[in-house]
């Protein structure tokens, strides 16, 4: 059975990127916090040769919180590629993003998105959001490669 916990963060905003690794951290939810600030790192990290996710699941992030305005390539599509691979398609996605178009919520899930959560604007609120994703995906939350 796999302990170490991950998270791959892919989040372009430095704000966001600072609140959520240190919620993460103070509530000791997650044992690493990969961040991606672009569509392109996160793909280069999770198809990488060097990276060389495969089939070796321990090297999975357990779950990935995945913004959808990134540069280079937008999450949509960055979710797009990841459910397209047999050895990603597996790994939950939650779309963690600001935007409030109901296309991308219903484009989000179409393409496989485990879960679509809206930012709140409030610090507080952000800090306990992050806290409880931290804590059902990678406490609660069973994952099939263990």
């Amino acid at each position: 059975m796999r302990n170490h916990k991950s998270i791959l963060l892919v989040e372009d905003n430095s704000d966001d990127e600072m609140l959520t690794v240190r919620a993460l951290k103070k509530n000791s939810v997650a044992d690493e916090v990969i961040v991606k600030r672009d569509g392109q790192e996160a793909l280069d990290y999770l198809f990488s040769s060097e990276h060389a996710l495969g089939s070796d699941y321990r090297t999975h992030p357990n779950v990935i919180l995945l913004d959808l305005k990134l540069p280079k390539i937008d999450g949509l599509d960055v979710l797009r590629e990841i459910r397209r691979h047999k050895h990603t398609k597996c790994i939950p996605v939650v779309i963690l993003t600001s935007s409030k178009e109901e296309l991308d919520l219903l484009t989000g899930y179409e393409l496989g998105a485990n879960s679509y959560v809206r930012k709140p604007v409030d610090f507080q609120q952000f800090i306990e959001l992050t806290k409880h994703l931290g804590l059902y995906w990678l406490r609660i939350n069973e994952l099939p490669y263990g």
